[in-house]
């Protein structure tokens, strides 16, 4: 009885998470009166960061160098690289910011 019930609580769990994801945008607040101190800020992924033998207790690496999307903006596949097939968390994120 009781790992059904945990059992239950997990899958419960699992079904929350996936639809809580949403995404952040950072936008910086414009005033009109000091236009030269705007900033611009990209940002891009570079190499891939994932640990392909941790579960033999190496360290090994797949050779990814960017993080390119599956698919177009916006959709779920997006976030999963072309290259290696890894989630975009993986990939070391580089932001740039340059005075406008």
């Amino acid at each position: 009885m009781v790992r059904v019930f945990l059992r239950t609580c997990r899958n419960i769990h699992k079904k929350m998470a996936r639809k809580k994801m949403a995404f952040r945008t950072e936008a910086q607040p414009s005033d009109s009166t000091s236009s030269s101190n705007d900033i611009r800020i990209h940002v891009r992924y570079g190499e891939c960061q994932r640990n392909l033998a941790l579960e033999v207790g190496g360290y090994a690496l797949d050779g990814c160098r960017e993080f390119m999307a599956s698919t177009a903006e916006g959709t779920e596949g997006a976030l999963i690289c072309a290259a290696c097939s890894c989630h975009r968390s993986f990939h070391r994120r580089v932001v740039e910011s340059e005075a406008v």
